[in-house]
């Protein structure tokens, strides 16, 4: 077989040609990654807010909070279903919340969006445990006092600590409070009293879910049955991790899609970058391929070698666009999650998968760019390469 060191020192030599190839299958990699990973965020940040033995009660037929509306006095019948944990008090632990959307503008550009309000009784940080208050205090039941997510924090007029934005007209609501929960999609929240929410929207005795901690993850097949096979309550129940998962599905194939369609006509570019920088290299070497032809090397070892050097070339560009890539796990953005058609802020999630995925894709382009011109080195004679 032919030296590596042969490979290497030719793209060495060919500065110009290998950098430009290189940049087109950095910027492939770069965005096969990029796509990757917002998919991983978008599924992390709503999948954190699961719980693995927590349970999401709808209306029968909605298919999220915003479509589902439950009478109050079913609240109490859902939790008093087997299966549901209870609190050293003898508690139910569970709780029923009203979901609704606002118009809030934006801060930093023109323009407005729309913005998760969540209605919670005054136990939801008990019944949350990862949520908790990391600025300022927790709002006062029954008044007009309201927390932000984190992540909303700042990002809407009004929606900072110490500040104040119309809930509805003529009803102002005052941030008092910012509380994280590990990232979830919560974060991007605003929580207001469940009282407050129900006579501001007109939902009076109404909420959009329950939501409860089950005694283990074991117990949810019997206490599904137990919810949907009562006609009176007419509600259907699923684990939060199966809730999430479908409330994912809709942003995450049309970015998937998207990032990839992207990613592909950056890749043709790429593979037609590589295929003329290796018929430039073949073009260049007639003399060389020849000479190896005449110390003995195989045709095979000429493919081999020739394929070799474009697969180098790949991995190198790889390396720059997957290096590239990882700084975009310090960026965050929001973006319409089209399940509650309101804002959501998603950030890139890094992961050895994408990663891998990305310099796959890599490495499979350099071995398509170099096919043909490795083809076409190997079957040169090695008489007339000699005399070229």
């Amino acid at each position: 077989m032919i030296p590596i060191n042969y490979n290497l020192r030719n793209l060495a030599v060919r500065k110009t040609t290998t950098a430009a190839a290189a940049f087109g299958l950095a910027l492939v990699v770069f965005v096969v990654a990029a796509v990757l990973m917002l998919n991983n965020g978008i599924k992390k940040t709503l999948g954190r807010s699961a719980d693995p033995s927590g349970v999401v009660v709808l209306r029968k037929g909605a298919d999220n909070e915003l479509s589902s509306t439950i009478d109050e006095p079913a609240v109490g019948m859902v939790l008093a279903t087997p299966g549901i944990a209870h609190a050293t008090d003898g508690a139910p632990q569970g709780i029923g919340e009203l979901l609704v959307v606002i118009l809030l503008d934006k801060m930093g550009v023109d323009g407005f969006s729309n913005v998760q309000v969540r209605g919670v009784p005054e136990n939801v940080l008990k019944f949350r445990t990862d949520a908790h208050i990391i600025a300022g205090r927790e709002a006062k039941p029954g008044t007009d006092e309201v927390v932000v997510g984190r992540a909303i924090r700042g990002r809407f007029k009004g929606v900072e600590l110490g500040q104040s934005f119309e809930l509805k007209k003529n009803r102002q609501v005052s941030v008092v409070g910012v509380f994280e929960d590990g990232g979830s999609s919560f974060e991007s929240e605003v929580w207001a009293d469940l009282n407050t929410i129900r006579t501001g929207f007109g939902r009076e005795g109404l909420v959009s879910s329950v939501r409860g901690h089950l005694e283990s993850a074991s117990k949810f097949d019997g206490f599904k049955a137990s919810i949907e096979e009562n006609r009176q309550l007419n509600m259907q129940a699923m684990r939060e991790s199966e809730y999430y998962e479908k409330q994912s599905q809709g942003i995450s194939i049309l970015i998937t899609a998207l990032g990839f369609v992207i990613a592909f006509f950056f890749g043709i570019g790429a593979v037609i970058g590589a295929m003329i920088t290796m018929y430039a290299a073949v073009a260049n070497r007639q003399r060389e391929i020849g000479t190896l032809r005449a110390l003995g090397f195989s045709r095979f070892a000429i493919i081999s070698s020739f394929l070799l050097e474009s697969i180098l070339l790949a991995l190198a560009g790889g390396t720059v666009g997957a290096l590239a890539s990882l700084g975009l796990g310090f960026v965050k953005f929001t973006m319409m999650n089209f399940a509650s058609w309101s804002e959501i802020v998603i950030g890139f999630e890094p992961n050895v998968s994408s990663i891998v995925t990305a310099f796959a894709v890599a490495a499979g382009m350099g071995l398509i760019g170099g096919l043909f011109p490795a083809w076409r080195a190997s079957r040169m004679s090695p008489v007339e390469a000699m005399r070229a």
